[in-house]
């Protein structure tokens, strides 16, 4: 009824080969993770501070940009120069909508990877696109 198998299977795991590329740690992805979120959060700011200039976003870009500056070995981040076309309230809702998204997966980011500073200028902003939203933090 059941022969047995009398030849090596086709389906056996291979030699693994040595690896001839770096890896990188999770400590170094989380970085590299929190970077690109801060990043992205300090264009979202920017097209802010252009559409509607307020000195509390002025200060939070100069933070965003020297956290992402120190994860990025100090090399500032890209920074776009932003867009004046469309002012409309819609549009700012929208933006500080994305900005809050953005706070949220760095907050949850730097939490990750015990990054104090970060964590704190996270829920900063977290919390101040919340509020100019009208939604609870």
């Amino acid at each position: 009824m059941y022969e047995p198998i009398r030849s090596k299977s086709v389906h056996s795991m291979a030699e693994p080969e040595p690896a001839d590329f770096p890896h990188r740690s999770r400590e170094e992805e989380l970085d590299i993770r929190l970077a690109g979120h801060l990043t992205a959060l300090l264009t979202v700011t920017d097209e802010l501070r252009a559409l509607a200039p307020d000195p509390g976003l002025d200060d939070a870009a100069d933070r965003i940009a020297d956290q992402a500056a120190r994860l990025r070995d100090g090399r500032a981040p890209f920074r776009a120069a932003p867009t004046t076309a469309i002012s409309e309230p819609t549009h700012i809702a929208a933006l500080h909508q994305r900005a809050h998204t953005l706070a949220g997966w760095a907050l949850v980011v730097a939490t990750s990877r015990n990054d104090t500073a970060a964590t704190t200028l996270a829920a900063e902003r977290l919390k101040s696109h919340a509020a100019a939203l009208g939604v609870a933090a």
